[in-house]
């Protein structure tokens, strides 16, 4: 007997109540209970369990029933919605989605623990829930008349209005009330997650069939834009963001009132005109830039640019011409469109703050990376797309590092504030497309020529020697150039003396070239080389017509804007070159290079998404082969660890928010600098 009741006992030692029915002996009779009493029973249930006591408890109690104060946000309808404009506010007392009386909602608060309302028995925390019912009151007397659209989207994604706080106590808070859209924001909400249902497949004079997921798309844009709202289309490099925007041009077009406008890279002007000329011939383009317009025509349009674009759909600048061109910042767009939107990630840049002067009723990013390295470039792209929604600069910082205290799904609250904004879908995804081939991506390790490790160990003692007296903006200039001059080494050491001589033997990274050109070659495939340094496009070239037998095509910096496309359409022919060299600026974006089934990365950029974009010109719609992406990285060297921090980054990446601080390299202590820099010898087979 006395091993039986070891679990009651046990119980005693966690549970008061436990200990008053032992000690009064009622424990072991039938008992009849008060509400509170059984509330008292059935919250010391984990204390009895614990102890090796079964219970059994009503399935209610379960999943028991709570009284929960119940803000719903735009119930009614809206003619123009945009990041100014009032919804509705409405505050109520809840059981599931039945809305309670005042009758009900005062017997409840003057009631605590188990209550009997409508038939059932519901928790109520009295404190809990007048706190909640307080705070809401007080929220719905300080709107007024209604809310901001952008702070009832901070609502509904459980963030504060004004973004001030953001801790654990925000969780605990939600639990006795929750945010709903009404049923009209409701509706605009449910097109935006399931793009798919408003989908139109044909739209007139467009020369293409749009895949299922770009029909998707193309709705998708077409929802927020004509909502006034900011839309960052972030679909994998190859899905054909270009098309779903040109489809969208198209679309709008019988309603068009004013022209829209679209800012790229200059290296793209060729590819979007080309574009535009295959899939919507009818839409009346006027190209602001001297690669495509005579400048005495661009002249006039800055002129009267109300009466010069007024027949126009689409006007198409670079970033470069849009500072150097001021009348475009005071002309009333109907769409802004930015390319490449990671060209604005920098809110301190001239071309950034020029950017977002554009006037427009909507705008739309397209990027294969909203998020790059750190959370400050979302804050940048989402300040041009939906100002206002993440707060100012500094109130974004502060609430961020509030999020990141918090525990489990730190960044929750962000990504919900974000998502309706953001479209993306991965081509690795079966249920997008199946006519992509796999892509696959090896490490191709290189080892360092003697040649090489003595002028390594050289720069080392320098970079040393050089760090013992500086401080601040000279110390950092002194890494910055450190680290450059190991990457050229890397390569090659006449890259870094300068000599001209560029023998192979000199470099590994040159030696396991011809050992993979070699196979590439065997097979008469073909292959892009991705290097970040204009300097080395030529001896590279060199070396590679003399691997593969004959010439192939260079794009750098320097080629001429018209050029472009020319080399691009000469390396897609069948009978087309076997090697194509890119300088990782000038070619890393944009560009469709299918006929390659072969990347190779010669150095690492310091960035994983700039490598990735560069990868997607092989790797994207048109592609039969599998695409094999070589990533060289010299041993025991500073690449090999520049390698892991790119691969701690793409986790990140992976889950859209930068987790922590990165420690930038230029931020090290002297010895943490040395130490990550300093040549391996255990890993250089030397």
């Amino acid at each position: 007997m006395r091993k039986l009741l070891e679990p009651v006992h046990r119980a005693t030692q966690r549970s008061p109540l436990a200990a008053e029915l032992v000690e009064s002996g009622t424990l072991f009779h039938p008992l009849a209970w008060t509400p509170d009493q059984a509330y008292r029973f059935l919250r010391d249930v984990p204390a009895f369990e614990e102890s090796g006591v079964v219970v059994r408890v009503p399935d209610w109690w379960k999943k028991r029933p709570r009284p929960r104060v119940s803000v719903t946000i735009g119930d009614m309808r809206q003619h123009v919605l945009g990041a100014a404009s009032m919804l509705d506010f409405k505050v109520e007392c809840a059981l599931g989605d039945d809305v309670l009386s005042e009758d009900e909602l005062r017997r409840l608060l003057a009631d605590d623990g188990l209550v009997l309302l409508r038939g059932q028995w519901v928790e109520v925390n009295r404190e809990k829930l007048q706190e909640a019912l307080d705070h809401w009151r007080k929220v719905a007397r300080q709107a007024g008349e209604g809310i901001s659209f952008i702070e009832g989207m901070r609502l509904l994604a459980g963030v504060p209005a004004d973004l001030t706080t953001g801790g654990d106590g925000a969780d605990d808070e939600r639990q006795w009330s929750f945010v709903k859209a009404g049923a009209w924001l409701g509706e605009i909400l449910a097109k935006l997650r399931g793009p798919e249902n408003d989908a139109v497949s044909a739209i007139a004079d467009l020369k293409a069939v749009l895949r299922p997921y770009q029909a998707a798309g193309v709705a998708w844009l077409r929802v927020l834009s004509g909502l006034g709202l900011g839309a960052c289309l972030a679909d994998d490099m190859g899905l054909g963001k270009t098309l779903q925007v040109l489809a969208l041009l198209l679309a709008l077009q019988p309603s068009r009132t004013k022209p829209s406008l679209l800012v790229l890279p200059a290296s793209l002007l060729a590819n979007w005109k080309a574009e535009i000329a295959r899939f919507t011939p009818t839409l009346r383009t006027a190209f602001i830039h001297p690669a495509e317009t005579p400048r005495e025509d661009i002249d006039r349009m800055s002129k009267r640019p109300t009466q010069m674009l007024g027949e126009t759909d689409l006007a198409v600048t670079t970033y470069g011409m849009l500072l150097r061109q001021p009348w475009l910042l005071d002309v009333d767009w109907r769409l802004v469109i930015l390319d490449e939107a990671q060209a604005i990630k920098n809110p301190s840049s001239r071309q950034t703050r020029t950017v977002k002067r554009l006037r427009a009723e909507a705008r739309i990013a397209l990027t294969g990376t909203p998020v790059e390295n750190r959370l400050g470039d979302l804050w940048s792209l989402f300040d041009f797309l939906c100002p206002g929604l993440l707060g100012s600069q500094t109130t974004f910082k502060e609430f961020v590092k509030r999020l990141g205290e918090r525990q489990g799904h730190r960044y929750a609250p962000l990504r919900n504030l974000v998502r309706p904004y953001i479209l993306r879908r991965l081509k690795t995804d079966r249920r997008i497309i199946d006519d992509l081939p796999d892509k696959t991506e090896v490490q191709a390790y290189c080892l360092l020529s003697k040649r090489q490790a003595v002028l390594y160990a050289k720069l080392v003692e320098e970079l040393r020697r050089h760090l013992e007296n500086a401080e601040g903006m000279q110390r950092r200039g002194i890494v910055l150039a450190y680290l450059m001059r190991f990457k050229q080494l890397c390569n090659h050491p006449s890259q870094l003396t300068a000599d001209g001589g560029y023998k192979p033997e000199d470099s590994g990274k040159f030696l396991r070239l011809a050992e993979i050109v070699e196979e590439i070659a065997s097979r008469q495939e073909r292959m892009l080389l991705f290097t970040q340094f204009r300097e080395l496009t030529e001896p590279l070239a060199a070396y590679l017509t003399r691997q593969f037998g004959r010439p192939g095509l260079v794009l750098h910096g320097g080629t001429p804007v018209k050029q472009r496309q020319k080399l691009i359409d000469h390396f897609q022919r069948d009978d087309g070159p076997p090697f194509f060299i890119l300088s990782l600026k000038a070619g890393g974006t944009g560009l469709n290079l299918t006929a390659a089934s072969h990347v190779i990365h010669f150095d690492r950029w310091w960035n994983p998404a700039v490598e990735n974009q560069a990868t997607d010109r092989a790797f994207r719609i048109g592609q039969k082969r599998n695409v094999l992406v070589h990533k060289f990285v010299c041993r025991g060297t500073i690449e090999e660890r520049i390698d892991a921090l790119i691969t701690e980054k793409s986790q990140l990446a992976a889950e859209l928010l930068e987790g922590g601080a990165e420690k930038l390299l230029t931020e090290m202590t002297d010895e943490e600098l040395i130490r990550f820099v300093s040549l391996d010898i255990t890993r250089t087979d030397m």
